[in-house]
C-alpha cells in the first residue's frame, strides 16, 4: 500500500512538473495555435465537418518569432485510409495575424490545393468511424513564391529550411 502511495505521489508529481513546463514554454514565447471553438484533442463541432456548414473553425495565433517573415498553415486527416488527406493549405500569413476568423482567410494568404482538387477548407468528412484532425502552423523565415495551384507537396518542399518555429492543435471529427 505504501509503494503505491508513493508511485501515485510520484505520478502526480510528473504530471504537474510537466504541466509547468508547458505553461513556461509558453510564457517564453513558443508558437502557438489554437481554436476557441475546441479543445485540442477534443471534439470538432460538426458545423466545421462536411456535414455541416463546412467553414473553417475560427483559430488563434500567439507567440510568433519577430524574425518570422510569414506563417503557413496545413490541417490534414491523419486517419485517411491511404495515409494523410489534406483539407486546407494556406500560406504567406502575415506574421502579425493574431486570429483567422470562422469562415474566412486572412488578407493577402494564399489557399494552395487539397487533396479534394479546390483551393479552399474542405471540412472533415471521414466515411465511418472518427479520425483525428491536425492543424500545423509554421513561423517561415521567407515569404513563399507558390502559385495557388501550389499542392501540399509543393508548400512542404518551399518550407523545406525555413521553419523557425511550429505548433499544432489537433481535433476529432466523426460525421454522424
Amino acid at each position: 500500500m505504501r509503494q503505491r502511495s508513493i508511485y501515485l505521489g510520484l505520478l502526480l508529481w510528473v504530471v504537474l512538473l510537466s504541466e509547468a513546463v508547458s505553461q513556461e514554454s509558453a510564457k517564453i514565447g513558443a508558437l502557438r495555435v489554437s481554436s476557441p471553438a475546441f479543445n485540442h484533442q477534443g471534439q470538432i463541432p460538426g458545423k466545421y465537418g462536411c456535414a455541416g456548414a463546412n467553414i473553417n473553425p475560427p483559430l488563434k495565433i500567439e507567440n510568433v518569432p519577430a524574425e518570422a517573415r510569414s506563417l503557413a498553415l496545413i490541417f490534414d486527416d491523419k486517419d485517411a485510409p491511404r495515409g494523410t488527406y489534406v483539407h486546407w493549405i494556406l500560406w504567406n500569413i502575415r506574421p502579425d495575424t493574431k486570429q483567422i476568423n470562422e469562415d474566412s482567410v486572412p488578407e493577402g494568404a494564399i489557399q494552395g490545393k487539397n487533396d479534394f482538387k479546390k483551393n479552399n477548407y474542405g471540412g472533415p468528412c471521414p466515411p465511418t468511424r472518427p479520425h483525428r484532425y491536425v492543424l500545423i502552423l509554421y513561423a517561415l523565415d521567407v515569404r513563399l513564391d507558390l502559385s495557388s495551384e501550389s499542392t501540399t507537396a509543393d508548400l512542404e518542399k518551399a518550407i523545406e529550411g525555413h521553419v523557425i518555429a511550429q505548433a499544432q492543435w489537433a481535433g476529432v471529427y466523426k460525421r454522424k
